[in-house]
C-alpha cells in the first residue's frame, strides 16, 4: 500500500439507518454536526443513512421499494403500454 494516502483521524461514529431506526457504532472519518449518546454513556457523532445491511433487500431477503420522490410512478407512467 502507498504511504500517506489514507486518513489517520479515525474516530468512533454512530450510524443510524433511517428506514428502521437501527444504529451501530464503528470507526469512521465522516463528518457530522449531530451527536448522540450511545449505550455506553459516551457522546458520539451521528451519521444518518437511508439504507444499511439491516434494511437492504439483498441482506434481508425481502423486496422493499424505497420510493421517496415518486420515481416508480413516474417510470410506470412514462413507459406504460398504451
Amino acid at each position: 500500500m502507498k504511504k500517506g494516502i489514507h486518513p489517520e483521524n479515525y474516530r468512533f461514529v454512530v450510524f443510524k439507518d433511517m428506514s428502521n431506526e437501527h444504529m451501530f457504532l464503528t470507526k469512521s472519518t465522516a463528518h457530522s454536526r449531530e451527536t448522540i449518546t450511545w449505550e455506553d454513556g459516551n457522546e458520539y457523532p451521528l451519521i444518518k443513512v437511508e439504507i444499511s445491511n439491516t434494511s437492504h433487500p439483498f441482506y434481508t431477503g425481502k423486496s422493499v421499494f424505497v420510493d421517496t420522490a415518486g420515481r416508480i410512478e413516474k417510470f410506470n407512467k412514462r413507459y406504460a403500454k398504451k
